[in-house]
């Protein structure tokens, strides 16, 4: 006997960094899928997809979330900011600057998530220490750096946000 059940979509519609978005998805798809696949926003990682790693962190209405632990639906109406929100298209965010020049980051797996967490902290936080940078990042594995770079890289975005730092252009590489 032949499966004849459909599959039911269901639309979605949120705010993805500062745009207006809208996919038709099956309602178990998880918010990261959405990004990736539905979207394009291939910047939001998917690791564990346990909720483990912090590879798909974005930020929900401002605060970071492992986007493999919600589903697309439960973003419905909500504010969304990936990796590719952070700064304009050709430039780097302040805190984004900051990982480049402190070495925050070696593979770039874990990047993403690791900004928007720093990010979700500095907003709530602006002049963490570092107890607290590892206590904000905790959440994110990073098999790279062992950490140190990243927590030099957080504090130098918290001191380059405190002065009014701009995004600037992405560095050529000559």
């Amino acid at each position: 006997m032949q499966d004849t059940a459909t599959t039911t979509k269901v639309d979605v519609s949120t705010t993805v960094n500062g745009q207006q978005r809208s996919a038709s998805v099956e309602p178990r798809t998880l918010l990261v899928h959405m990004l990736r696949e539905s979207l394009g926003l291939t910047g939001t990682h998917t690791g564990c997809e346990t909720g483990q790693c912090g590879a798909c962190t974005v930020l929900l209405n401002g605060q970071a979330v492992k986007s493999c632990m919600v589903l697309a639906v439960q973003a419905e109406g909500q504010e969304i900011t990936t990796i590719e929100g952070v700064a304009p298209r050709g430039t780097l965010h302040p805190i984004q600057d900051a990982f480049w020049e402190e070495h925050g980051l070696q593979c770039g797996y874990c990047t993403p998530g690791m900004i928007l967490s720093s990010l979700s902290l500095l907003s709530e936080n602006p002049d963490p220490n570092e107890e607290e940078i590892r206590h904000a990042i905790e959440g994110n594995i990073c098999r790279c750096t062992g950490y140190q770079s990243i927590v030099k890289s957080v504090q130098s975005a918290a001191q380059r946000l405190q002065r009014g730092d701009t995004p600037k252009p992405i560095p050529s590489g000559d």
